[in-house]
């Protein structure tokens, strides 16, 4: 019998339930997978709370990685033993699932499951801002926002490694030493002298604005970016990202937004694996923090994430031996 984490209504963390139940054997274009490790992103709260409506009772997660355990009709690419991974495919709180084949990617034998559970997500967004919606080129100067969360940490360090300046703003001073880790230069987003520093970093403006947070640093990110430049507005974790206004558009700023599994792809998801897994190779993402927790402890991950008290990237693990 699979463990799993379902809910019934909406609300706080305590509307997350542990259950068990038989996944059963997989349908046509399905297969059941083992997972060793399940991602928790931000989305996760959203459907927790509400604000992300899907279809009630649901399992909760759309992120994992483990080792297939049975093929259903029609698969062709993946056969028992494989492991896999997956970024976007609901029901992911659960030490075993039936998913559908096509959401799945084979894992390279360099790649644990534990650190594709922990990055495919969120290095796909990353991959997403910097590929798809802006292509950063060596040279610029970009500002993260919420670089010292999970998206942007990763964001600011490969946006570091294409040979850009980036600038990060963090949330608290707590996080500051976080954000500084994986930029050029880090600021507090309630310094009364924000725009000062980063005019003093950009006397032009920045180049593009990474904005991971939303309503409350829309202002900032119109206020940083050069005439010209761009806003990639892909946060909402504050409230709604950043609207059009005539005022940039007398500037001619550029306002990019998307979700990330309409830019990755069955095109795009080879490109966009192979960059992710090499930055991984070489290390760009070692000093990132990753925070285990059991699959029970989700309404523990799920609170510590609203109260802002994790230390680094969330993940629930099922099976201790699975790296």
């Amino acid at each position: 019998m699979a463990q799993l984490i379902r809910m019934y209504e909406t609300g706080a963390p305590q509307v997350l339930r542990v259950e068990r139940e038989d996944p059963g054997m997989p349908g046509r274009g399905e297969v059941r997978i083992s997972q060793d490790a399940i991602g928790v992103n931000f989305v996760d709260t959203m459907v927790r709370n509400g604000s992300y409506p899907v279809p009630l009772p649901t399992v909760p997660g759309f992120e994992g990685a483990g080792t297939v355990t049975h093929v259903g009709a029609d698969v062709s690419g993946f056969a028992v033993g494989d492991r896999v991974a997956y970024f976007f495919a609901a029901g992911g709180y659960a030490s075993e699932r039936l998913v559908p084949a096509e959401s799945l990617i084979r894992l390279p034998d360099d790649i644990c499951t534990f650190t594709a559970a922990t990055f495919l997500a969120k290095g796909f967004t990353a991959w997403m801002a910097l590929r798809a919606l802006y292509r950063l080129a060596p040279g610029e100067t970009a500002l993260v926002t919420g670089a010292s969360g999970s998206v942007g940490s990763i964001l600011s360090r490969w946006a570091k490694s294409l040979g850009a300046t980036v600038i990060s703003v963090a949330g608290s001073q707590d996080k500051l030493a976080k954000a500084r880790a994986g930029s050029h230069h880090a600021l507090y987003a309630g310094d009364a002298s924000l725009d000062k520093k980063i005019s003093a970093l950009a006397p032009q403006g920045v180049d593009v604005v990474f904005d991971l947070v939303g309503q409350a640093t829309a202002d900032v990110a119109a206020r940083s970016v050069r005439s010209g430049g761009t806003i990639v507005a892909i946060g909402g974790a504050s409230g709604s990202p950043l609207a059009a206004s005539a005022e940039l558009a007398e500037r001619g700023v550029h306002i990019k937004r998307g979700g990330t599994p309409q830019f990755v792809n069955g095109v795009t998801i080879g490109e966009a694996s192979s960059e992710l897994f090499a930055l991984i190779r070489s290390g760009v993402f070692r000093d990132i923090d990753v925070v285990h927790f059991e699959l029970t402890d989700a309404p523990l991950v799920h609170q510590s994430i609203e109260q802002r008290a994790i230390g680094g990237i969330p993940l629930l693990v099922t099976n201790r031996a699975g790296c």
